[in-house]
């Protein structure tokens, strides 16, 4: 269900998920692979003109669609930065529309074609190739010139993601990285320091053994794509390995690394640390409730954690493979492509777009990490203990390359993680049946988007 909300009226303000939004999380990474060929008889959109909305807007009064899935405690944070440029800018009034991600990016495309999308939206990193081959999105390089924007105003990771072939189409936002998170009160019980969480393997595995001597399963194994997935992408990436070769033609977590990822996380039931069978979400349910003592999630739960009464800290996600790394993923502002041109919406878009990216430090409370450089480095954000911890992992977050409809191969890693996970599949068997699958969507796509 959507909810539009008046930009006329007067202003008033994972968690990005939370715990009963998790579910949305798993339908949204299904839901960037795409998985539509490029819309039949469109042409590839106009090279964008005007200063990209540096010179901001003095036309007549224009009416804006803000599209978005903001739909858990992060829906309020944007809200309220719509409504203060709304009281800002007299001629330029934004409505936002905020919708399930998975309804999001199925109505897009349909909404583009017949000429009734958004002006301004919002997507996760993964999902743009996608729909910029798909002729969704438009190119936004006059924005990035406009504002003199580069790299080295953004961290490196999502700064790149934005580009399809060789075009930019999406300003990053934030990045939402995993996270580890400990429960100092299990920890305590167990005899371990609730300040000192095991921050690589050797540690990591002794303090598991002492939950295991207390009668207590330290770390649940989810079987599910959120969070078990996302934890053996970081896995896989630590013992230094990728899921597929630069370019995004090739499969590669079949390889020892892959193997050596999902023989870890499987291990954690045969070891005992984790039961055989978790449920969607039943890991970070079992956190909450002192069941076990660490759980690897997203920092949207950071705001959600803070309603409890436990005892809990984050940090960086220990290093178990040998190298720092960590999944994570990133929302992008986009302008969908129009029907029927219109300068004077186009220029407001822009200033829009310009003017809420270089509110990122306001978006940080919202339980994300900013994008900008500057605002990452503020004092503000510094003083946002949980999410300046996580951030610290910036430089070792990793994303899919940018190739159209990748996720839709991410299906069968999925698959390989369950089998290993529940099904007792020997790991190696898994990933390989899994990459030969994924192999041929791959050669598929290509064939699909002109690769």
């Amino acid at each position: 269900m959507s909810t539009s909300q008046s930009p006329r009226r007067p202003f008033t303000r994972r968690t990005f998920l939370s715990l009963s939004a998790a579910g949305g999380l798993t339908a949204t990474l299904a839901a960037c692979g795409g998985g539509s060929s490029p819309r039949e008889g469109a042409a590839d959109p106009a090279p964008a003109t005007g200063d990209g909305g540096a010179s901001g807007y003095d036309g007549p009064n224009v009416d804006l669609k803000f599209w978005n899935g903001f739909t858990g405690g992060d829906g309020p944070t944007m809200k309220a930065l719509v409504d203060e440029f709304n009281t800002e800018h007299a001629n330029i009034a934004v409505t936002m529309t905020t919708m399930q991600w998975a309804d999001y990016y199925t109505k897009l495309p349909t909404a583009v074609t017949s000429g009734n999308g958004p002006d301004v939206g919002i997507m996760h990193v993964d999902s743009v190739p996608t729909n910029a081959a798909r002729n969704v999105i438009q190119p936004l390089d006059d924005v990035a010139t406009a504002l003199g924007l580069a790299e080295s105003d953004f961290a490196p990771v999502p700064w790149k993601a934005g580009l399809y072939d060789g075009k930019r189409f999406a300003i990053p936002l934030d990045v939402h990285p995993l996270g580890f998170y400990y429960n100092k009160d299990v920890m305590e019980e167990a005899g371990l320091d609730p300040e000192a969480p095991p921050m690589d393997n050797e540690s990591y595995m002794s303090a598991l053994e002492s939950f295991k001597s207390a009668g207590i399963e330290g770390h649940w194994a989810s079987p599910f794509p959120f969070t078990g997935g996302l934890s053996l992408q970081s896995l896989i990436w630590q013992f230094g390995g990728n899921l597929f070769n630069e370019d995004g033609t090739e499969v590669l977590w079949a390889e020892e690394p892959g193997v050596k990822a999902l023989t870890w996380w499987a291990d954690l039931i045969k070891q005992g640390y984790s039961p055989a069978k978790v449920d969607q979400d039943a890991d970070y349910v079992a956190f909450k409730n002192g069941e076990n003592a660490f759980n690897w999630n997203g920092i949207w739960q950071i705001n959600d954690l803070k309603k409890t009464d436990i005892g809990w800290g984050v940090a960086a996600l220990p290093n178990i493979g040998g190298t720092d790394a960590a999944w994570a993923g990133s929302h992008q502002f986009v302008l969908p492509v129009q029907k029927a041109a219109d300068d004077n919406k186009a220029q407001a878009s822009r200033v829009f777009l310009a003017w809420i990216s270089e509110k990122s430090q306001a978006w940080a409370e919202a339980g994300q990490v900013p994008a900008r450089n500057s605002a990452r480095e503020s004092q503000e954000f510094t003083d946002l203990a949980e999410q300046s911890e996580l951030a610290s992992q910036i430089d070792n977050l990793h994303f899919l390359p940018s190739v159209p409809g990748i996720g839709d191969s991410m299906g069968e890693f999925d698959k390989a993680l369950n089998a290993a996970t529940l099904g007792g599949t020997d790991p190696a068997t898994a990933l390989a049946d899994a990459a030969g699958r994924a192999q041929k969507i791959l050669d598929d796509n290509a064939k699909k988007y002109g690769g």
